[in-house]
């Protein structure tokens, strides 16, 4: 197995686990604080999610070209400079993040908390959870160096094992101190949110743990190399730094894109749904959306995006070659796989949106919570249509345009999120989103069929397929409901959701599956994988 197979495997797969775990985490932390502790979660957690995306997305990426670059050449010296002054470079930032965020987090909660008369939360206790969450500021930007730098030596252990390692040891550490204070204590929802909160910065220290020992085992190899150099590009620091942050701007403005979108929820919902006499739900509603629901609606966008972008290295090559013919295979291919997988999930979703949330969270307030995850389930075929045409830029070299798809898309949010909410209440927010989002997506595509004349004849044929074999889904799933929905009960019984979700994503995704399989479209877009399922059609 080659370096760059076993590698793309170790970090797919320790990115799959991280979500995955950072979704069931919330099943237990919901029952313990509710969705108004979800909602006050998100007060500390989008603002600082914005600022160490761009410390741990963008730069690391950065650093891993540049050190894999030099080394080819034989440089190891100029390798060990760029990781040396990017470390420095990200603790002085890191500090300036976490002093901004520290100092800064009282006005902020002031400015997203607008009537503390209004909601459970007040004022004093979103300044807090801010406070505790910027602690992780300090280590994180730093440690995101060393993942590039080993990863510029194809090493993908450190970074996949470290991942997996804070997520953990973060998610114990949330665990334990809310039930501590929730149950053993009896503490308060805002104290327990608050240490949840700082488990960042503990799963962080986890990580570094982690990372050390791999620095202390890879050392001497790394000083070999080093002893046997024999020239150095004499390439001025100030230079190194510019290249850098030049090259990882664009992978920065991609990563934060969802949580500015939610950065816009938070700092106008309150004001929003006071405007429009429902204030008293508002922090229900938020949890809700950007909390509990997200994390669902964002597993079938990492699971379709992870298969999709595996193409896209080789997009690259294609495009350098100028080889037009595979190139729009690659691209269609990258397209086809998020629409076949993520729009019966989506779909499915939002026809099981009740029994979902009620399923994994409980049923308390299901009327609210339920309802926004059905209207928030298809704007994941958005994200994840986002993050393939993002990346399928990158690859034509037209990464910048990425950035002139999120400003658009941001501002059709900030312009039309306030007035949305005013018509259409807590969901008039989702449909800011996805607004935004489908304005990005919009433009990313005319980017890519304008900049090398791609044809989509192929991709709307089969998207008009998969629709169709979803629109038979969602008959299944409601003749499904309707059956168990004569002895079962969602909104009054777990247990009755549990049992209706099962039963429904059972017999809607066999239909779905049936009939790509009998069409051939999974055989076309999936390739020779789906031959498994002769098991089970075959038989």
């Amino acid at each position: 197995m080659s370096n760059i197979v076993r590698g793309t495997m170790l970090l797919t797969g320790a990115t799959f686990l991280s979500k995955f775990l950072g979704m069931i985490y919330l099943i237990p932390f919901n029952t313990l604080v509710g969705e108004t502790g979800g909602a006050l979660y998100s007060f500390a957690y989008i603002p600082y999610n914005i600022l160490i995306s761009i410390s741990t997305i963008g730069v690391p990426l950065a650093v891993s070209k540049f050190v894999s670059k030099y080394n080819a050449l034989g440089d190891y010296e100029t390798g060990m400079r760029i990781y040396k002054a990017g470390i420095s470079l990200m603790m002085v930032t890191g500090f300036i993040a976490f002093l901004g965020l520290y100092f800064g987090a009282e006005p902020l909660a002031k400015f997203i908390i607008a009537n503390e008369n209004v909601g459970a939360i007040s004022r004093e206790e979103g300044a807090m959870v801010i406070r505790m969450v910027s602690f992780a500021l300090l280590i994180i930007p730093a440690m995101s160096i060393t993942r590039g730098f080993f990863q510029g030596y194809e090493s993908m252990g450190p970074t996949a094992v470290s991942q997996v390692v804070e997520q953990i040891i973060r998610i114990v550490f949330i665990l334990a101190a809310t039930f501590i204070i929730m149950k053993i204590i009896d503490g308060n929802v805002a104290t327990a949110v608050g240490f949840s909160a700082f488990a960042a910065f503990v799963g962080a220290l986890g990580s570094c743990v982690v990372l050390w020992y791999y620095w202390r085992k890879r050392k001497p190899h790394i000083q070999k190399r080093l002893s046997q150099q024999k020239f150095s590009h004499a390439i001025p620091t100030k230079d190194l730094i510019t290249e850098l942050f030049r090259y990882a701007g664009p992978f920065v403005i991609v990563g934060i894109a969802t949580p500015l979108y939610q950065l816009v929820d938070t700092l106008t919902f309150q004001r929003a749904m006071i405007d429009i006499g429902q204030g008293d739900n508002y922090d229900t509603a938020l949890g809700a959306i950007n909390v509990y629901g997200h994390k669902l609606v964002i597993i079938p966008v990492t699971i379709a995006t992870g298969l999709s972008l595996a193409i896209l290295p080789a997009l690259t090559k294609s495009f350098t070659n100028n080889n037009r013919k595979v190139m729009n295979q690659q691209i269609n291919q990258a397209l086809q796989i998020v629409l076949v997988l993520v729009v019966p999930a989506a779909v499915g979703l939002t026809m099981l949106s009740d029994s979902a949330y009620g399923a994994l969270y409980g049923t308390h307030r299901l009327d609210i919570t339920g309802s926004l995850l059905g209207w928030y389930a298809p704007v994941a075929l958005l994200f994840a249509l986002f993050t393939v045409t993002s990346s399928i830029l990158q690859g034509i070299n037209q990464q910048r345009f990425a950035v002139i798809s999120l400003t658009g898309g941001l501002l059709m949010k900030i312009l039309f999120n306030i007035q949305l909410i005013h018509m259409f209440g807590a969901k008039g927010a989702i449909f800011g989103t996805a607004l935004a989002v489908g304005t990005a997506v919009a433009l990313n595509l005319w980017r890519i069929g304008v900049s090398i004349r791609f044809p989509f004849k192929q991709t709307l044929k089969r998207f008009l397929l998969v629709c169709i074999f979803s629109i038979i889904m969602c008959i299944t799933i409601w003749i499904t409901k309707a059956i168990f929905g004569t002895f079962l009960e969602v909104e009054g019984s777990r247990l009755s959701a549990i049992i209706m979700l099962i039963a429904g994503v059972g017999a809607g995704a066999g239909v779905y599956l049936w009939f790509a399989y009998e069409s051939t479209l999974l055989d076309r877009v999936l390739g020779s994988k789906v031959r498994v399922l002769d098991k089970i059609f075959r038989r």
